[in-house]
């Protein structure tokens, strides 16, 4: 992969720098960025399944056909993005890496402490940054062909051991926020977070390696962006139509309303919205399915697909003279430069009956969410600052430098150029 010396570098997620291929390739991955922390406050805040009055019916609702599954599938990818993206590549601070991504899972762990119906990403957005450490080294073409192999059979392999974590004593439950007690015990934590989290990374690891893959062609160029589009579009299509012919015509939602599971869950709007906390076992149909956060093959296919298509989306439009020219894409692209600080603080925030207090509607709360992270974003980065939390991992990623070059302060021997502060 080549654009690695001579190139301006500015700094990126979570305290990380990244190699500013010009202004337009480096809006384009923030404002992804930022896309994706909006698309998922909205799915924080608003139902993905409601129930119709009158009827009692079920059905998925605009957030949960739009958002739900490809918004933190989106998060994910762009964090294997991101490893391409360093000054000092991921593979030459592995140290720095695991450092910056132990500082993630810490905030993580705090807002495990939380009271909040939230599925908090941040400890499963951290074991993929160290289940990386194994793959950093690879090629673009066998990452894809991992990646492949990997969205066709992790699923399977979490299918077939789910069961008997699911019959442990005590057992493990599926969704469950990990936070600082659970160290307690980190065999079920590390079975929690590797197959029956809400992100489980046994089938999440799909999307870091399609995140790498991405990386590191050339994004820079226009051929590149729209092949990202045209290829993700494409293969989110593919995998809803398999999907649809599994169910429909050879009778998989048939089998799946038949089982134990549809007398509890509202499962026929699940399986369009959401099915996080439905215990898929019993009957190989349910890998059928592109259910959002069902991590099959087919859901991972989609997610992985209309990742790609935002990614590449984001990069053409950041190339549009006019809206680059007015700053109008500034406001989503520092939210994307801040993400974790504004995660965090969105988390919190909804922890707190504000809502309740101000008496405001589900919709109203997601505006003032939207606009508080729009406004700190532009803030921010009008000022050339980093978010607290970003600083707090850059400084960790900084140290990464300084033990595995043997530099003070963070400088790298090859090619001798200070880190950005």
């Amino acid at each position: 992969m080549g654009g690695r010396s001579g190139v301006p570098r500015t700094r990126g997620m979570a305290g990380g720098t990244v190699r500013a291929g010009g202004p337009a390739r480096l809006a384009g991955v923030d404002m992804a960025r930022g896309a994706a922390l909006l698309a998922m406050m909205a799915t924080h805040i608003l139902p993905t399944v409601a129930q119709a009055s009158g009827t009692g019916a079920f059905s998925a609702t605009w957030v949960g056909t739009v958002l739900s599954g490809r918004a933190a599938a989106l998060f994910a990818v762009l964090a294997g993005v991101s490893l391409t993206l360093g000054r000092v590549p991921a593979e030459r601070n592995r140290l720095g890496l695991a450092l910056r991504a132990a500082v993630i899972a810490a905030v993580g762990l705090t807002l495990g402490l939380a009271r909040v119906g939230v599925a908090v990403i941040l400890v499963d957005y951290a074991v993929l940054f160290w289940c990386a450490l194994a793959v950093l080294s690879l090629r673009r073409q066998t990452l894809g062909l991992l990646a492949a192999v990997w969205i066709l059979l992790a699923p399977v392999a979490a299918y077939l051991v789910r069961p008997a974590l699911l019959a442990a004593v005590p057992p493990l439950r599926l969704g469950h926020n990990p936070s600082w007690p659970d160290l307690a015990d980190p065999v079920r934590l590390l079975a929690d977070l590797a197959v029956t989290g809400y992100y489980p990374a046994l089938q999440w690891f799909a999307y870091l390696l399609v995140g790498l893959w991405i990386g590191r062609a050339d994004l820079a160029r226009t051929a590149t962006q729209v092949w990202l589009v045209l290829g993700g579009a494409a293969a989110a299509a593919l995998a809803k139509a398999c999907a649809w012919a599994f169910l429909g015509p050879l009778g998989g939602l048939n089998a799946l309303l038949a089982t134990p599971q549809a007398k509890v869950w509202p499962l026929r709007a699940m399986l369009e919205a959401n099915l996080t906390g439905v215990d898929q076992t019993g009957t190989w149909w349910w890998l059928t399915s592109a259910a959002p956060h069902s991590g099959t093959p087919l859901d991972l296919l989609h997610t992985a697909g209309t990742s790609a298509a935002a990614i590449g989306a984001f990069l053409l439009v950041a190339r549009i003279g006019p809206l680059a020219r007015t700053g109008l894409l500034a406001p989503l692209a520092g939210a994307g430069a801040m993400t974790l600080t504004l995660y965090t603080a969105h988390v919190a925030a909804l922890a707190l009956p504000l809502a309740d207090w101000a008496h405001l509607t589900r919709e109203a709360l997601l505006a003032v969410h939207i606009v508080a992270a729009l406004g700190v974003g532009l803030f921010v980065r009008a000022n050339g600052w980093r978010g607290p939390l970003e600083a707090v991992a850059h400084g960790a990623t900084r140290l990464g430098v300084a033990r595995s070059t043997g530099a003070p302060g963070g400088r790298a021997r090859r090619g001798g150029a200070p880190a950005r502060r």
